[in-house]
């Protein structure tokens, strides 16, 4: 536990007087610091002030080592940290009621406390000294500031990589099950082609043959059929091949061809022999079967494209850092794709409507797009299963209006004027950091534009509104 020290006035002065921050300031107010201040001494492992505690004062780190490490949903880490030389604790006119976190001794520590109650004195009677304390809050909101978007980007980065491990697996498993089945099917292609070339079938005979094999594959009937239309599809090729004596023939890809069983028929009555005809259905069902895998394959890596690139719009990676023309639409539509998979686990229904040719924002892409991920993210949480989620993008005067709206419970009546707060949250430790909403203010502000919100029992609308960019986009 800290504990209360007393040095002869000349001796503390001397240590203050070498102080790398304080040292500067005129003897008087040096004087001032060891007549009203408090001497400290902390032992490794001792809180110098608990995050659930009000802060005592102005600390003056005569030697040793403090840090405060905070827990915003991404795992404990240290924030900053303090040594001889420094000042920390409640600055003149700063707001700190608490810490984000524990400020601890990581080894043996001596601080100089001036208490709450003697800042004002400390302001009026100390003038160079304040100055000195004001540089040092400018510099530490700056470097909380940077700490604060770190860990809100480190959790939104989770939550995409989660939800984007969680959208690539279906077509991932698509595509390595339909390439593994593709290798057994070609070599059974390969062998219907050499039975099928072994028939001495006319030019005619052949031609058609081919023509219904383009056929078969004109249409994705895998994706047409039902459940019951493919069960029947399959009764009613069961029975054509048993009315005609042929067995032995894997009828699965015919039926999710589209093949009809007057193609069929018309096949049958240019091709008589029963072992010609059973040579050309196995051909047609072998190719039926690759091209299949095939879309299949195409299909699945297609998706996996439609993702990466939706990850990339949504990160606005291998893009300067630099204000240009953003899209809002775009923007949204990525966003959307990316969260998908946290509104399907829920069966919410998340719906998109946009404008067409909205016009451009001027601004930074990957922060506009933390505002839509924050927001909707929030939404997606406040509905229960089987829930509502619209986002909405349109012209409203001179400037881009987006809305989220939820058919949530709404926000309670006591918290609505602190949604807004650096680290107010509502979730479970390590579920939010508390700086969604709060960042989501500070870009949408950073953009010249405006958030607000209406709540009630049956749900919440968030709207931002961003002006028109100065220089509209091509087409």
């Amino acid at each position: 536990m800290p504990h209360e020290r007393v040095d002869a006035p000349s001796e503390l002065l001397d240590r203050l007087a070498h102080h790398r921050l304080v040292g500067g300031v005129p003897r008087a107010q040096l004087e001032w610091l060891a007549a009203r201040g408090t001497l400290r001494q902390l032992s490794p492992g001792d809180v110098l002030t608990p995050s659930t505690g009000p802060v005592a004062g102005l600390y003056i780190v005569l030697s040793g080592h403090l840090s405060i490490s905070v827990n915003r949903g991404a795992g404990p880490r240290k924030v900053t940290e303090w040594t001889a030389g420094d000042v920390t604790g409640l600055l003149p006119y700063s707001r700190l009621t608490k810490p984000p976190g524990n400020v601890v001794a990581d080894e043996p520590t001596e601080v100089l406390l001036v208490s709450r109650e003697d800042l004002a004195a400390l302001i009026h009677d100390c003038h160079d000294l304040t100055a000195v304390c004001v540089h040092v809050m400018v510099d530490r909101a700056r470097i909380f500031n940077s700490s604060d978007l770190l860990d809100e980007k480190l959790l939104s980065l989770g939550r995409l990589a989660a939800g984007l491990a969680h959208e690539l697996n279906n077509p991932a498993s698509a595509v390595s099950r339909s390439a593994k089945m593709l290798a057994a099917e070609l070599e059974e292609l390969d062998r219907a082609s050499r039975s099928f070339c072994e028939v001495r079938l006319s030019d005619a005979q052949c031609g058609a043959v081919n023509t219904l094999r383009d056929a078969a594959w004109a249409t994705s009937a895998q994706a047409a059929y039902s459940p019951l239309e493919r069960s029947d599809r399959e009764d009613m090729l069961s029975q054509w091949l048993e009315d005609r004596e042929i067995g032995g023939l894997d009828v699965a890809p015919l039926v999710e061809s589209s093949l009809t069983s007057q193609q069929l028929d018309s096949l049958a009555d240019l091709i008589e022999g029963k072992g010609d005809l059973a040579a050309a259905l196995r051909y047609l069902s072998a190719a039926c079967a690759v091209r299949r895998l095939a879309s299949e394959i195409d299909t699945a890596s297609s998706r996996i494209y439609t993702l990466v690139a939706a990850v990339k719009g949504f990160t606005y990676m291998d893009q300067a850092a630099a204000p240009k023309l953003v899209r809002v639409e775009k923007g949204l539509s990525d966003t959307l794709t990316v969260l998908m998979s946290k509104a399907r686990s829920k069966s919410i229904d998340l719906r998109l409507e946009l404008e067409p040719e909205l016009p451009c924002v001027d601004g930074f892409g990957g922060e506009l797009n933390q505002v839509w991920s924050n927001l909707v993210d929030n939404a997606l949480d406040a509905v229960g299963p089987g829930g509502h989620v619209a986002v909405s993008a349109a012209r409203e005067g001179a400037e881009v209006l987006v809305r989220v709206v939820d058919d949530g419970p709404g926000i309670p009546v006591e918290i609505r004027g602190n949604i807004f707060d650096p680290f107010f949250t509502t979730k479970r430790i390590g579920e939010g950091t508390g700086l969604g909403l709060d960042i989501a203010r500070r870009f949408v502000q950073r953009h010249k534009g405006m958030i607000d919100f209406t709540t009630g029992p049956s749900g919440t609308e968030f709207r931002v509104r961003l002006p028109f960019a100065a220089i509209k986009r091509d087409g």
